[in-house]
């Protein structure tokens, strides 16, 4: 085999594979239409309590680390903003419009170490529980990655004064 027709298969092979995610991602994608999409960012979103940078990993099923929510806003990893506010948490994903999680929809905050693509120390992640509503009600647990680790007590601190008694109990992921 000469070397035209070995780079020509190593390039079909890497083609190949690239459509294939691409399709996969699509699939997702359609998979998770029914789970809607995060609110905007309310015109008075409260006083602001709390507000630290983070690196945002991931939004996946309540309680499945490993199945990712392919969903506007929460599908790609990147650096983030929480701030949380008298009324709910804004999240502020860099590349992406930002979400706001009512307090309403809160449901746990906990911490955590590992979740789809993301392992650290024991307790590393700061994992936010809260409910997606979209076609139907979904629980959804979304993962940070603070950058400043006095900021994490703080943070646990201030959305579990957001959720309400009625949230159910109950571990995140």
């Amino acid at each position: 085999m000469d070397r035209t027709t070995s780079t020509t298969i190593v390039v079909i092979v890497i083609l190949l594979a690239l459509v294939g995610m691409v399709l996969s991602w699509r699939a997702r994608q359609r998979r998770h239409a029914s789970l809607g999409v995060p609110d905007a960012v309310p015109a008075n979103p409260g006083a602001t309590l709390f507000s630290t940078e983070s690196f945002y990993a991931a939004t996946t099923l309540a309680n499945e680390p490993l199945n990712r929510v392919a969903v506007r806003g929460l599908g790609f990893r990147g650096r983030a903003t929480i701030t949380v506010t008298t009324t709910g948490v804004i999240l502020g994903i860099a590349g992406t419009p930002e979400a706001f999680i009512p307090s309403a929809a809160l449901r746990a905050v906990e911490r955590a170490t590992f979740t789809i693509d993301r392992v650290v120390e024991s307790g590393g992640l700061v994992v936010i529980a809260w409910t997606l509503h979209g076609t139907t009600s979904t629980d959804v647990d979304s993962f940070f990655r603070v950058t400043d680790p006095a900021d994490l007590t703080p943070l646990i601190d201030a959305i579990t004064g957001l959720i309400p008694a009625e949230a159910t109990p109950g571990k995140a992921s």
